[in-house]
C-alpha cells in the first residue's frame, strides 16, 4: 500500500469545464475540503473520495458525487484510489462547469483523469502503520519537545494542560514514537 505525506494537485480541462484535483493525507481531508469550499465559492461541485485504515486495521472508504449524476464522479474517483492501492488519503476534485454537458460517461472519464493526474504529480511513499502515544512533560521541557516534534515532523493530535505540565497526544510511525520515548 502507498500513501502521501503532503497535498498534491493537478488541473485538467474537458470541454471548457475545469477540474482541479487535490490528493492529500486523510488527516487533513476535512479541513482542506472546508478551506477549498471557502477559496472556491463559485465552483459547481466538490467531488470527494477517501480511503483510510481505522483502529481495527480495516479499510474505510467513502465518496460523494456532490450534485453530479449518481455514480458519475465520487465512485470513479474512489476506484482510482483503489487501483493505485492508496491508503490514508483523500481526493477533492473541484469542477467549474464550462457550459457543455459531458454526460455520465464523460464525467466518469473526466473525474478519473483528474484524480489520476493528481496521483501522477504525487510522491507516493510506502504506508507504515501509525501508532498513538500520550505523554506529559514539565513546563520547562516544553520548548525542547516542541522543537523535536517539529524537527521530526511528528503529527500532534492534541496538546493541553496536564497535572504537572503540558500533555501531548501524538500519532505517527513507531520509529518516531520511540525517538520521543528515548528523550523522555
Amino acid at each position: 500500500m502507498k500513501t502521501v505525506k503532503k497535498p498534491y494537485a493537478a488541473t485538467i480541462e474537458v470541454k471548457k469545464s475545469k477540474f482541479h484535483s487535490f490528493l492529500l493525507p486523510f488527516s487533513s481531508f476535512e479541513k482542506t475540503l472546508n478551506d477549498l469550499k471557502k477559496r472556491h465559492p463559485k465552483a459547481n461541485h466538490f467531488v470527494t473520495a477517501f480511503r483510510y485504515l481505522n483502529e481495527h486495521n480495516q479499510i474505510v472508504e467513502g465518496s460523494s458525487d456532490d450534485g453530479e449524476p449518481r455514480g458519475s464522479s465520487g465512485r470513479p474517483t474512489l476506484k482510482v484510489l483503489q487501483g493505485h492501492n492508496l491508503i490514508n488519503v483523500g481526493i477533492v476534485t473541484i469542477r467549474y462547469f464550462g457550459g457543455i454537458l459531458l454526460g455520465v460517461g464523460g464525467l466518469v472519464k473526466a473525474y478519473s483523469d483528474a484524480a489520476n493526474a493528481a496521483i501522477e504529480n504525487a510522491e507516493l511513499i510506502d504506508y507504515a502503520p501509525v501508532f498513538e502515544y500520550t505523554f506529559e512533560v514539565d513546563y520547562n521541557k516544553t520548548r525542547e519537545i516542541e522543537y523535536l516534534l517539529k524537527k521530526w515532523n511528528i503529527y500532534v493530535v492534541d496538546r493541553g494542560f496536564g497535572e504537572r505540565g503540558i500533555k501531548y497526544f501524538i500519532r505517527d510511525n513507531i520509529e518516531k514514537i520511540n525517538k520521543i520515548k528515548e528523550i523522555l
